[in-house]
């Protein structure tokens, strides 16, 4: 503990598991809360107090620093090409290079990597496929993925999956870093015509609502689904003008969701979140309609800075998404949009009276904790 906290204080995590995380990651994880902290310039208490003021919006991301997250051994498929292959290789080269240097993670370790990796960050943003122990099987759904027929997404309405969730909620207890959002994949088909497909998405998310209230979590995205591609208009022959018949129904169904869901994160306590994250999300304009058409506190935005499917997306998107958030944003740098302007997104933000707060996610190739440091730094800087 000594090697990450720089303090005697007895470690609070107590089982074997937790320990040897710390042991294995302390190097890393010192040298960067080191760097983090040696970034901060001497400042009069007032700015100290200020910077510190600023600090209590940001949150960790899980995502930044997936190649640390334990998983499980995956074969990949024969019929991967070259190419697939040689990226998949790379890829576990990656993982096992960022261990080497911070340790492995499962989320119950991620409340006190936070704390020690991101001096004065109190709040994290959960990634849903990092949720669950995948030495027990019982907390998974069966899917089949590329293939093989695998656990799948947590499911946390199981008997087991709830004594994990307590256990997650007693490290978040004792840490002190809170649980701010979960940007979640698990609920499918919100928006789907097959009106079977579109009742079991929005159970799921019921199901992960109560997960997020039994961790306190403030907010929690769910995808709009519905195609990854949106329709385009065609002419109509009579008229010789475009009409979009075709996004319509979708439109509909995802309306009918969320207002399911709005209610029921009401109810428990938990904002339901709509980000820019492809499907119909993929346009601004569909968030803006399903939130208005919802017309529910418990449903809002949380923007990405990034999620956009061409440049004049990056600031223009955020614009129209903007004052519609209140919890959660993905402050967001990635290999797509490597030069977006974190301050210019920020500022946008700001002059929209947004109070919630800012998610660190790096998603450009490298060291995801320095990356991250950078774009809290360049927030704060905006703030």
């Amino acid at each position: 503990m000594d090697k990450i906290l720089g303090t005697n204080m007895e470690h609070p995590l107590s089982d074997n598991p937790r320990r040897a995380f710390l042991k294995a990651a302390g190097k890393g994880i010192a040298v960067a809360g080191a760097l983090f902290a040696a970034a901060q310039p001497e400042t009069k208490p007032a700015l100290a107090q200020a910077r510190q003021e600023k600090l209590r919006r940001l949150a960790s991301n899980c995502w930044s620093v997936r190649q640390l997250f334990k998983q499980r051994p995956f074969r990949p498929p024969a019929q991967m090409s070259e190419e697939q292959r040689k990226r998949w290789e790379k890829g576990q080269q990656e993982r096992e290079q960022w261990r080497k240097k911070y340790g492995e993670l499962t989320l119950l370790d991620f409340p006190q990597f936070t704390k020690a990796t991101y001096p004065g960050v109190t709040k994290m943003d959960l990634f849903s496929g990092f949720f669950g122990d995948i030495e027990d099987d019982s907390q998974f759904v069966v899917q089949e993925i590329r293939g093989q027929k695998r656990p799948g997404d947590f499911d946390p309405s199981q008997p087991s999956s709830k004594r994990y969730l307590d256990r997650l909620a007693k490290q978040i207890a004792l840490t002190g870093v809170k649980a701010q959002h979960i940007s979640n994949n698990a609920p499918r088909f919100l928006a789907d015509l097959d009106d079977g497909q579109r009742k079991a998405g929005v159970q799921v998310a019921k199901n992960w609502l109560d997960a997020a209230k039994q961790i306190s979590c403030v907010s929690m995205r769910c995808n709009t689904g519905g195609p990854r591609i949106i329709p385009a208009a065609e002419i109509d022959p009579r008229l010789g003008y475009p009409e979009n018949k075709q996004i319509v129904p979708y439109l509909k169904k995802a309306v009918e969701s969320f207002k399911e869901l709005a209610d029921y994160g009401e109810k428990v306590g938990v904002k339901v979140t709509i980000e820019n994250h492809w499907g119909l999300a993929a346009d601004p304009m569909n968030i803006r309609i399903i939130i208005r058409e919802v017309g529910s506190p418990y449903c809002v935005a949380s923007p990405d800075f990034c999620n956009w499917e061409h440049e004049y997306m990056l600031y223009h998107g955020l614009e129209a998404l903007a004052p519609l958030a209140s919890s959660m944003v993905h402050a967001k740098r990635w290999t797509r949009f490597p030069n977006v302007d974190i301050a210019r997104c920020v500022k946008i933000m700001n002059q929209a009276k947004y109070t919630g707060c800012f998610s660190s996610e790096y998603e450009e190739e490298g060291d995801g904790v320095l990356g991250s440091r950078q774009i809290m730094e360049e927030v704060l800087a905006a703030l």
